[in-house]
């Protein structure tokens, strides 16, 4: 090598590291089930959707069997949640009002999209608080599908699609057992 062909290489910008592949499935798995945990969590019982903006892709969307489009952004669905959580505080017209997502064990399916992404689908019920007298009343069910988009360029999973589907009574949980 030449003196001058050397000199070049040496003040050439260093070689940018290539983003991360997605992960393997099991450590997938792991990521989606704790997205999906923070996620269900921020939107019903915690009311935070702050912070659960970061796992929103910014083309997401909701799709509902009972509502259609439930949402058409991230945007749109931080901001509708946010709408929805200021209700339940003090002086709004659903002041002190408290619900619960439980997904349904043993329901949830997790799998490769390529590699590109994770389809996730699992069951899960809805209850309500009722006061100290009644305690959490199970209010429904139904089940969903998500569409976890891998971003190279982040190291992180954020959810580009959601179908919510199959919504109405739902079994008895946790089951009566004789």
């Amino acid at each position: 090598m030449s003196a001058i062909a050397a000199f070049l290489l040496a003040q050439a910008a260093p070689a940018v590291a290539a983003p991360p592949a997605m992960p393997a499935i099991e450590d997938a798995t792991a990521i989606i089930e704790a997205n999906d945990a923070k996620l269900f969590w921020g939107f019903f019982e915690g009311c935070d959707p702050d912070a659960i903006a970061e796992l929103l892709h910014p083309d997401f969307r909701m799709l509902h069997d009972l509502a259609g489009m439930a949402a058409a952004s991230a945007e749109q669905m931080v901001a509708d949640s946010k709408k929805q959580c200021a209700r339940r505080e003090p002086g709004g017209d659903a002041e002190g009002y408290k619900n619960r997502r439980l997904l349904v064990p043993g329901s949830r399916t997790i799998s490769r999209l390529g590699d590109w992404g994770m389809l996730e689908e699992a069951h899960h019920t809805f209850l309500e608080w009722r006061g100290e007298d009644i305690g959490w009343v199970q209010t429904g069910g139904g089940r969903y599908l998500h569409i976890w988009q891998w971003m190279p360029e982040e190291g992180r999973f954020r959810l580009l699609e959601s179908l919510s589907l199959d919504h109405g009574p739902a079994p008895q949980y946790s089951p009566v057992l004789d």
